[in-house]
C-alpha cells in the first residue's frame, strides 16, 4: 500500500510562533497533481484528505493507503471530485460519469472501485480531490454548475465581484460531512472571501487554480488579531484550522475550490471579521 505525507492539526498559540517556512510546511499543500498517479495528503483537522488525479497516458486508479486501515479506499470515507482540467470520465464501480472542465462528482461511502480517466492525453483532465470520514452511504451524484446552486456576491469597486458554485452542499445533495464548491473571479477582482469569517464547527481547505503565470495569490489566515499569510503558486492549496479565517488576494484575478469538514452543514454559520478590525 501507498503511504500518505501527514499534516498534523496545530494549536492557535503554537501557531503565533511560525515564520514562513513554518508556515509553509503547516498549511501550504504544494503538490496536488502528478501525470498517471493520485496523489493525497491526509490532514488531522476533521481527518480531511486533499488531493489530486492526473491521468495522461492511462487511466488511474484510487487506492487505499497504509495509514487507512482499509480494505478500500472509500470503506469508511466519501469522496468529491472537481475537474479542472481537459474533459475525463470517472468510473464507480463500472458505472462511468462524463465528468468536463469544472464539473463535479460525489462518490459515497462504500464504492470499491474508482477509476480516472482523461478524453484526451494532450488535454488531461485534472481532478482535484477532497475526502472525509463517512458514517452512512449516499448515492453517487453528477454535479454541474446547470444543477447547482450560484450565487453572485461582491462587486467590482470593492475587487471582489465574484460567482460562489454550491456543488456539494445540503441543499443540492445528501453528505455525511464533505462540501464542496467553486468561486470563480471576475476579471479586475482579486479578494476571494471579504469580510473575512471563521466558523469553527468546521475546517476548510482553498484551492487556487487559473493564476496567469508569474503571477500569485496572497492566501490570509489566522484569528482576526493576528494574521499571517501565506503565498501560493497556481494548482496548490492551503489548509484552513477551524480557528482560522481563510481569505486571499491575487495580482490577477483567479478561480478557487473551496472544501469544507466538520458537524455544520449550515453554509452560512460563519462569524465575520470587518476589514478595519483586522490585525
Amino acid at each position: 500500500m501507498k503511504v500518505l505525507e501527514e499534516r498534523f492539526a496545530v494549536h492557535i498559540d503554537d501557531y503565533k510562533h511560525y515564520d514562513t517556512q513554518k508556515l509553509r510546511k503547516h498549511f501550504l499543500v504544494e503538490n496536488i497533481f502528478a501525470a498517471d498517479e493520485v496523489l493525497f495528503t491526509y490532514t488531522h483537522y476533521e481527518r480531511l484528505m486533499v488531493g489530486g488525479a492526473m491521468p495522461v497516458n492511462k487511466a488511474v486508479v484510487l487506492e487505499t493507503y497504509d495509514q487507512l486501515k482499509s480494505e478500500y479506499f472509500l470503506q469508511r470515507r466519501e469522496l468529491g471530485t472537481i475537474n479542472i482540467g481537459g474533459n475525463g470520465k470517472v468510473s464507480v464501480d463500472g458505472e462511468v460519469f462524463a465528468i468536463n472542465t469544472k464539473e463535479a462528482l460525489y462518490i459515497g461511502r462504500g464504492a470499491k472501485e474508482v477509476i480516472f480517466s482523461s478524453d484526451d492525453a494532450s488535454n488531461p483532465a485534472k481532478f482535484y480531490l477532497n475526502s472525509t470520514p463517512a458514517h452512512h452511504s449516499y448515492p453517487t451524484k453528477k454535479v454541474d454548475k446547470e444543477n447547482g446552486k450560484v450565487l453572485h456576491m461582491g462587486a467590482g469597486d470593492t475587487c471582489n465581484e465574484r460567482d460562489i458554485y454550491q456543488l456539494m452542499i445540503n441543499t443540492v445533495l445528501d453528505t455525511c460531512q464533505l462540501q464542496m464548491g467553486m468561486t470563480e473571479l471576475k476579471p479586475g477582482s482579486i479578494w476571494n472571501t471579504m469580510p473575512m469569517h471563521t466558523h469553527s464547527r468546521r475546517m476548510e481547505a482553498y484551492f487556487y487554480f487559473n493564476i496567469p503565470q508569474d503571477h500569485a495569490v496572497c492566501h490570509f489566515m489566522g484569528p482576526a488579531e493576528e494574521t499571517r499569510h501565506i503565498w501560493v503558486a497556481n494548482e496548490q492549496a492551503v489548509v484552513s484550522p477551524p480557528w482560522s479565517m481563510h481569505s486571499g488576494v491575487g495580482t490577477a484575478n483567479y478561480t478557487f475550490i473551496w472544501g469544507m469538514a466538520g458537524e455544520n452543514h449550515d453554509y452560512t454559520d460563519m462569524d465575520f471579521h470587518k476589514p478595519s478590525e483586522l490585525k
